[in-house]
């Protein structure tokens, strides 16, 4: 079982590629043509929500302590794994 610690870094790793994903299809938003601007902008920020929620559970997660930190993991779990599966989506909707 990992760590506290160990997981804690872990979340922050994927949270850089993810932000580096977001700035990828924000690119492509800008260079897109004006009918799919639209639908980009709208996937944008509900992808940008799901972050902000994820990136909120880990701001708890990383000031809590160790006795709570195994009841916070599920929450983000949670909102870790819908942000995933919106890139990941929206990726594969825009490539």
């Amino acid at each position: 079982m990992e760590s506290r610690k160990e997981y804690i870094d872990k979340l922050a790793a994927q949270l850089k590629e993810w932000d580096a994903e977001l700035k990828k299809l924000e690119e492509k938003a800008s260079k897109a043509k004006e009918e799919l601007k639209v639908e980009y902008k709208k996937q944008m920020e509900e992808l940008k929500e799901k972050k902000e929620v994820a990136q909120k559970k880990f701001n708890e997660l990383k000031s809590s302590g160790e006795e709570a930190w195994g009841t916070l993991k599920v929450g983000l779990e949670k909102s870790w794994k819908e942000l995933k599966t919106a890139i990941d989506a929206a990726v594969e909707k825009f490539k």
